[in-house]
């Protein structure tokens, strides 16, 4: 039996092109503003700071409160 003496052919590898800060920093600002109005409404809505009057906002977030630890009644 003869032997294949042919070389392996290369395994070529895709290169990685990183994003840069600009393309990143608009969404990265839109989602930390977006997770300070969740927290807000979750956390510390319905209180003294209350921007909605009214129970609505406290029945749809109450469970989420005790899941994170807020205290609501």
């Amino acid at each position: 039996m003869a032997q294949s003496t042919a070389a392996p052919s290369p395994v070529s590898t895709p290169s990685v092109t990183p994003l840069p800060l600009r393309a990143i920093a608009p969404w990265a600002v839109f989602f930390g503003v977006l997770m300070l109005v969740l927290l807000y409404f979750v956390g510390a809505e319905q209180g003294a700071t209350a921007v909605i009057s009214g129970e609505g906002v406290h029945e749809w977030v109450h469970d989420g409160r005790h899941l994170l630890g807020f205290p609501c009644h």
